[in-house]
């Protein structure tokens, strides 16, 4: 067997190292061995293609504020907004070592495509209930933590983006340990991570997270599924910097401002809690979240609830989700009353920058119904209207804002997914 490796964006290099020598030794020794012994080897992979339509021409819709345009002012049908392209490669070693890679394709901060590394880890499974992996993994803190990025997996065209988008970041670089445990007929897995993550935003813009450290705990019985989550990181975004700097010219008022809302290694904090019930013919599901910044990003609470019924190959749905704040949007800023009045100039420019900032965190509630057909298996085809209505002062979740954009308007948007595994 030959194992082509793709020139995809890396993980730290001793992750890459780890996990591809895994995979490549995986490789070589399924080349030799008996078929049907070790090591096993497994391809898979996963894609959407999609296109959305918003009625703003003011603001872009998007499924992630990571990404570089939207439905509405860039493109009224935008395909940007949840297409997307996946693959998979597993290797079970023995019955103890195994490794996986999994790489994904959609639009970036740049707006291209280039595929990026979303999980390189290697795992080591101590006991039958015991393992430990290490290297690039999945952030545990949804229900659809291990399969967001897959759009079959789930009926709707995409999770709810007041929940999602709260925490961006869908993966860290470290270790974890988890530990399945059962009580009465009750199934539980306890996982602990500790880790670090960046990403690059924007041009000469970067997001890091160090620290990353949580637990999440998810027990099953029956139908019902629930998981609860919480952690905690050290996050440094360096896109106000100059802001802040010009803030700290100004003495002890414009260095208040600077330490109240300034990102830089700034400890924040997250929870969310959601549960599942899915007996067959139908399902219920709804997770709330909690995030706390200190900081421009706001503080704020997220929540939503879906419901759908199965009248055999197809799922009409509904669902309610909303993101609020409990931290200001706005802010005075520095008084300019006292200030020459070139120094009052600068002032009233940096309050309208930071102003602009705190607009950013998102107040706003959706209304989603649509239906899913799956077409054949593997295949499946879902159709969803919307209506988002941002709250006065908070463009929500919208980018590319246009100078003259006003919020608290509803926006209307269509989307229509065609989503396959293989």
């Amino acid at each position: 067997m030959h194992l082509q490796l793709l020139p995809f964006a890396c993980p730290p290099r001793i992750w890459c190292a780890a996990v591809v020598a895994a995979l490549a030794g995986g490789a070589a020794s399924a080349a030799q061995g008996d078929a049907g012994a070790f090591p096993e080897i497994g391809f898979s992979g996963f894609g959407t293609i999609g296109v959305a339509h918003a009625r703003i021409d003011d603001a872009d819709f998007t499924s992630s504020i990571l990404k570089r345009s939207g439905a509405g002012r860039s493109d009224r049908w935008s395909p940007h907004v949840d297409s997307r392209l996946g693959a998979q490669l597993d290797v079970a070693i023995d019955k103890q070592w195994s490794a996986v890679v999994q790489a994904v394709s959609e639009q970036g901060y740049s707006g291209s495509y280039r595929p990026a590394i979303e999980w390189a880890n290697i795992k080591y499974q101590a006991t039958p209930d015991l393992s430990l992996r290490f290297g690039r993994i999945a952030l545990p803190v949804f229900l659809a933590a291990d399969y967001r990025k897959i759009g079959y997996a789930y009926a709707l065209v995409r999770p709810p983006v007041e929940v999602y988008n709260a925490i961006p970041l869908s993966n860290s670089d470290g270790v974890d340990i988890s530990y399945r445990w059962k009580y009465g007929a009750v199934k539980h897995m306890t996982q602990a991570f500790l880790g670090r993550t960046s990403r690059t935003v924007a041009v000469d813009t970067h997001l890091k997270a160090r620290g990353v450290a949580g637990l999440s705990h998810t027990a099953t019985w029956r139908d019902t599924t629930i998981r609860a989550s919480v952690l905690q990181a050290d996050l440094t975004l360096n896109l106000a910097t100059a802001l802040f700097d010009a803030y700290r010219q100004f003495g002890a008022p414009g260095i208040r401002l600077a330490q109240r809302y300034d990102i830089d290694e700034r400890r924040v904090y997250a929870f969310s809690a959601g549960i599942n019930y899915d007996p067959g013919s139908w399902f219920v599901m709804s997770e709330l979240g909690r995030i706390k910044t200190d900081s421009y990003f706001g503080d704020t609470y997220t929540a939503y609830a879906s419901a759908g019924y199965r009248f055999g190959d197809l799922t009409p749905y509904a669902s309610y989700s909303l993101v609020d704040s409990d931290s200001a949007t706005s802010d005075p800023g520095l008084s300019t009353t006292a200030l020459p009045p070139a120094q009052a100039h600068v002032a009233r420019l940096l309050n309208g920058q930071l102003n602009r900032l705190l607009s950013s965190i998102p107040v706003q509630s959706t209304i989603a119904l649509g239906a899913r057909w799956d077409i054949v298996t593997g295949v499946a085809m879902t159709l969803q209207l919307e209506r988002l209505r941002t709250q006065s002062g908070s463009r929500g979740s919208l980018i590319n804002l246009r100078d003259d954009f006003t919020p608290g308007r509803p926006v209307h948007v269509a989307s229509a997914a065609i989503d396959f595994v293989f």
